[in-house]
Formats: C-alpha cells, structure tokens, sequence
C-alpha cells in the first residue's frame, strides 16, 4: 500500500460531512471555503472516487462517502490521540455546555469542580434550557457538550446512566388524589411533558393545569404548597417532596437516560477533557 492519507484532507471532508456545509467546515477549520473545495478535491483524486453528491443548495454523502466517513472518524480520534500524548500543552480557550435546569445540583459541581482543577485556564459558559432544546442547540453547534434527559426507547447519545422518573407531590401527597389531576409542567418543552400527559390519557386519568411555561423553581414551589403533582427522576428529588406510589393511582412513568452528546470531529482538547469529567461525575454519582 503506497497510498498515504493526508489528514488535513481527512478532517475537512469529516467537517463537511457533519455540518453538510463547506462554508461552515471552513469556518471551523479556519481557512476559506476554497482551500476547502481543493482539499476534497484532491482527497476525491487520491481515492479515485465522488465524495459527495452536489445539490443546487446542499451536499450529501455519496455512497462511496458513507463507507468512508466511520474510518476516517476513527483515524482523527487516533491521529489525535497520538498528538495530545506526545505533544501534552496547556488546555486553553473557552466551553459552552448545556445542561437541563434539573440535572444542574446533581452532576455540575462535581464536573466543573474537577474540570476547574485540571484545565484552570478553560472559560466554561453553562447553558440552561430543556433537554429538546439543548439537543437542537449542541445539533447547531451552539454549544459544545450537552447532557440531558432522553427516553430509554431513543437513545441517541452516549447513556451514562438511566433513571426512573416519578410522579411527586407536596409533603402531604394530597394533590396525587385529587381528580382532575392537577399538574404542574415546566414548560411545553420539558423532556418528560410527553410521557407525563401520555400517561395520564392511557389510563383515562383527566387533568387541569396548575401552572405551565413556569422555571424549575417555581414548579417545585407549586407541588410543596400541595396545589399540583408534577415528575421528576429519583436522584433529583428534594427531601421534602413526596414521590407517589401506586396508591394514588397514577400510571407508571418511562425510564430516561442521562445522555452525553459531544465527541464529534473538530472537538477541542477543552472540550474533551469536560466530556471526561463530566462521565466521571454521573458516574460516581
């Protein structure tokens, strides 16, 4: 075998192929989009084969592409293993992580604590939003890393850990009694508002809205005043909240993974390192 990958080549057409853009593969690798079009152009002539398939407005794989595209992920994470052990530097520049408002007292001191300790030089920026939300932001590449809550039926990141989810009331557990079911909801993008009223319709349960569209906080105000239920996951509930058992006859919730999404081609050093403490974290907890 005489021929030899660049792997300058092998980035730029695996930046092209998760962004489905040249002009933002130019944008990350910081050059233009030209030199772009030229290093597919000559990775193309060395295979001897059609990368893509160009539309008037868009680029996909072609089937040659496809096969491609899992090599070369795995020939940039060796490429930048091998540089990071013999080429150790500081870990400099900056993070957007976005994590939902509820998994934030349970894993993100312990990460951005042990995070603060091996890169001190690293600006971290949190982003709170619902997990969907999050997922669409770290999809856009408006933030780096996320973790958030995914059912078990469709995990798409890496699972660290899976979770019950339960129906939770004031002190007293009353408002689980009450029919129509009073609810409180975080908002109409909350990661379990499907599987909360999706239940409550397959058991015939009616239900009124206490409060919806509200923060976190207010939500777990609403249920210790006894005025509405809402969910939560086991490892998140407060001390003074009841979880509901069978007797108040609402349904059984799904199970929901604590999902990681990062590790993707271009990740900084930065961002790999608070990938690994962010595993560390769940997982110790």
């Amino acid at each position: 075998m005489n021929t030899n990958l660049d792997i300058g080549l092998v980035r730029a057409f695996a930046l092209i192929a998760e962004t489905g853009s040249m002009t933002r593969a130019a944008e990350l690798l910081g050059v233009s989009q030209g030199a772009v079009s030229q290093r597919i152009q000559r990775l193309e002539e060395l295979l001897r084969c059609t990368l893509f398939t160009r539309g008037k407005r868009s680029l996909s794989l072609s089937p040659q592409g496809q096969r491609l595209l899992p090599a070369c992920h795995r020939l940039l994470q060796a490429n930048d293993a091998v540089i990071s052990e013999i080429l150790p530097q500081a870990v400099t520049g900056k993070v957007r992580f976005g994590v939902p408002f509820d998994l934030v007292p349970l894993y993100l001191p312990l990460a951005l604590r042990g995070f603060s300790v091996t890169c001190p030089s690293v600006e971290v920026e949190v982003v709170t939003a619902a997990s969907p939300e999050l997922k669409r932001m770290f999809t856009r590449r408006e933030v780096d890393l996320a973790l958030l809550e995914e059912p078990v039926e469709r995990i798409s990141g890496e699972c660290l850990s899976v979770e019950s989810l339960h129906w939770i009331a004031g002190p007293e557990g009353n408002a689980g009694f009450q029919r129509p079911l009073p609810l409180s909801i975080i908002s109409e993008t909350c990661a379990f508002r499907p599987a909360m009223i999706g239940s409550l319709q397959a058991a015939g349960i009616d239900w009124r809205p206490v409060q919806e569209n509200g923060s976190i906080d207010a939500t777990m105000a609403v249920v210790r005043a006894g005025l509405a239920v809402s969910t939560s996951l086991r490892a998140a509930v407060p001390a003074d909240i009841m979880i509901l058992g069978p007797e108040s006859g609402l349904p059984d919730l799904p199970r929901y993974a604590i999902s990681l999404f990062a590790g993707r081609t271009g990740e900084s050093p930065a961002v790999a390192e608070l990938a690994r403490h962010v595993r560390d974290a769940v997982r110790t907890r």
